[in-house]
């Protein structure tokens, strides 16, 4: 299943499940059945309702209880407890950060991982705030966003996915000229930095995690395009990692990394500005849409 955040007209945040051309409403679907599941996408994720969910869709749906999916708003899922990134994670990318970024040339022998504030989250057609006080080289990420579905605390590798809930996708947006000393908080965690969506595929539904394609476009022209094969450390090491001195929580997301493509390591580099539009998409999930626009 693809689970969204939506609205409609009335504007209320409503739990929903993406079909090809339409949403269905949970909330009003299981009114209408007596049936109990969570209200929103985050407590689906906490209380592992995936199977109560998916026994409503188990009979037809009746139409009266979806909308066209062209006529709703998508929002960010929800609102993480915490998002830690991953850096350096694709070797093409490690190479092309050491000529711009002035990086380490050597692979990593062990997960990057830095933060990401919750207060950097932003839902589809969102905008990316490029203020020009702060930053005169803003640039995209497209990355495999893990979202935790069972505490993870000192998790061993062999047993790491058993606490993925789903999937998603996360760009991060990085302000290359705002790193202090070296650290990436500011240059990765201010507001509208973390795009997310445009909604959770749930585990089941993708067997395997490192076998999708990753693409990314500004203004329609393709930048990015790999796939999550190429991570250096894959889903069950990074989990494992993280896990060995910092619990992982249910509606947790792990941003795995980017490949090559971003704009710094472009010749001559590349930014983006007031005015373009950010397309970021991962092979069964969907594409997260963003404008960027100008505040100051």
């Amino acid at each position: 299943m693809l689970l969204v955040n939506f609205s409609t007209d009335n504007g209320r945040h409503r739990l929903g499940v993406r079909r090809d051309s339409d949403v269905v409403d949970v909330a009003a679907l299981a009114a209408e059945r007596s049936a109990r599941v969570p209200d929103t996408l985050l407590e689906v994720v906490r209380q592992d309702a995936t199977a109560a969910v998916a026994a409503l869709l188990a009979d037809p749906v009746p139409e009266h209880v979806t909308h066209p999916a062209d006529r709703v708003v998508l929002h960010a899922p929800y609102r993480p407890g915490k998002i830690i990134g991953v850096g350096l994670n694709y070797t093409e990318h490690v190479a092309e950060s050491a000529r711009a970024l002035d990086t380490a040339q050597e692979l990593p022998q062990r997960p990057v991982l830095f933060a990401k504030p919750a207060t950097a989250v932003i839902g589809p057609e969102e905008a990316i705030e490029h203020n020009g006080h702060l930053t005169q080289q803003l640039d995209w990420e497209c990355e495999l966003a893990v979202v935790i579905g069972r505490t993870a605390k000192r998790v061993p590798a062999e047993r790491a996915l058993e606490h993925v809930f789903g999937y998603s996708v996360l760009n991060d947006i990085s302000a290359r000229d705002q790193r202090r000393g070296g650290l990436w908080l500011y240059s990765k965690g201010q507001d509208t930095y973390a795009p997310f969506g445009p909604g959770v595929r749930t585990a089941d539904a993708i067997p395997e995690p490192h076998a999708l394609e990753l693409s990314l476009k500004v203004n329609g022209e393709v930048r990015q395009k790999s796939s999550t094969r190429y991570m250096l450390f894959r889903i069950p090491e990074l989990i494992a990692d993280i896990s060995a001195g910092i619990t992982l929580e249910p509606g947790d997301v792990i941003a795995t990394g980017t490949p090559a493509g971003v704009g710094a390591g472009m010749s001559p580099q590349r930014w983006l500005w007031p005015g373009d539009v950010v397309e970021a998409t991962v092979q069964h999930i969907g594409t997260l849409r963003n404008p960027v626009v100008d505040v100051r």
